[in-house]
């Protein structure tokens, strides 16, 4: 959780000064860009005006009578007598309709002026404008890139500074969890242990206030069970080996098709052989377990439950599916919260609201998604693992 929040913190630095950086770069180009141009253009305007040998960057100037004839003259810098070049260039400025501009296949900036009888154009190389543009395009591209690698650099660190009261308080929470269900279990089993020996010797009236005892003990032992098990999932990350996924929801689903036909729901399953994933088995057999019970717990009465595991793509899904009261979808985003129950949704009345968040770590540990899904006929909860 911590470092997925520093990752944002660095992420929406490096976001924002991308796009700062972008629009300065791109505003600085396109206004380099548009001062070359227009010194150009100056250049051959003054070249039109006073003759080429008096222009202040080498170019030639096309006369075209009405004729046909063209007239060259400039500068000794370009080979005047290429005749066929020359042609091709006139021929481009005039069908072009422009007054200036670019001739990309000639590599040449034009600027032409019309007169009674003739029309003047002069020519200049605009290979130095390209050149200028690429070194520019060049320089504010690894500007750019050193600017972000700073800054993602400086933006982990700043995010770490952030983040580490978050993390300390986090560190706290967790160990309070751990400490006070490890000094629970003690006392716990103590009550258990006194009930059932007070069961023994109870009388009739007594006996009520004795199973309450004990009920309410089990209760209070299966929640610190849960929140060991939340705790040491979170701390502890899975040994990732070849697991067979099939064998282990294959054993699952027949360890839990009589408890489920009990209860008034046939279990049908679907099961694709041989598809095996990088994982812990007992963890994973968890996760099928606790989806398992939730979708008995909570299917509409004289209902199937219906398990699946296919390969898609190079993903195992693992999806299970019960029919019942529809999830609002403004609690669905909540169901993989820790103590999170949708009382008004789905008529709880048992449960602690943690084992979702269970599965939900350790789905997350196993590099892989979980998600909800529930509609006016159906809930269905979906798991996605790495193929092996």
């Amino acid at each position: 959780m911590i470092k997925k929040l520093r990752k944002k913190v660095m992420g929406l630095a490096v976001l924002f000064v991308a796009i700062l950086l972008s629009a300065v770069l791109l505003s600085l180009f396109f206004s380099a860009r548009n001062t070359i141009a227009q010194r150009s253009t100056a250049q051959l305007l003054s070249a039109l005006q006073f003759g080429a040998e008096q222009a202040e960057a080498p170019c030639f100037i096309a006369e075209v009578l009405p004729s046909g004839t063209v007239r060259v003259s400039g500068s000794h810098y370009y080979d005047l007598n290429d005749h066929e070049a020359l042609s091709e260039a006139v021929e481009a400025a005039m069908s072009s309709g422009l007054r200036q501009g670019v001739l990309r296949e000639q590599g040449l900036r034009f600027c032409r002026q019309d007169g009674l009888l003739t029309v003047r154009i002069a020519f200049m190389d605009s290979s130095f404008e390209q050149d200028t543009l690429r070194s520019l395009t060049l320089i504010g591209t690894l500007l750019f890139v050193v600017a972000l690698a700073v800054v993602a650099a400086l933006g982990w660190l700043l995010a770490g500074y952030i983040t580490r009261p978050v993390e300390r308080a986090w560190k706290r929470e967790k160990q309070f969890l751990a400490d006070a269900s490890h000094e629970l279990k003690t006392p716990l089993t103590v009550i258990l242990s006194s009930s059932a020996l007070l069961e023994e010797t109870a009388d009739e009236e007594q006996a009520a206030y004795v199973e309450n005892i004990r009920a309410e003990g089990q209760r209070m032992k299966a929640l610190v069970e849960d929140m060991l098990t939340l705790w040491r999932t979170e701390e502890r990350s899975p040994v990732l080996a070849p697991t067979s996924l099939s064998e282990i929801v294959t054993e699952a689903a027949l360890r839990f098709e009589p408890v489920a036909f009990e209860a008034g729901h046939p279990l049908h399953y679907d099961i694709e052989n041989e598809l095996n994933v990088l994982g812990e088995a007992e963890k994973l057999r968890r996760v099928v377990n606790i989806l398992l019970d939730n979708a008995v717990k909570y299917a509409a009465s004289n209902t199937a439950v219906r398990l699946t595991l296919d390969k898609v793509g190079k993903q195992a899904v693992l999806a299970v599916e019960n029919e019942g009261v529809p999830i609002p979808a403004e609690k669905l985003e909540h169901l993989f919260d820790r103590f999170y129950r949708a009382d008004e949704s789905r008529g709880e009345a048992k449960g602690f609201g943690l084992g979702l968040a269970i599965a939900r770590e350790i789905v997350h540990g196993h590099r892989g998604t979980i998600t909800a899904r529930s509609d006016e006929r159906v809930t269905v909860f979906t798991v996605a693992l790495p193929l092996a």
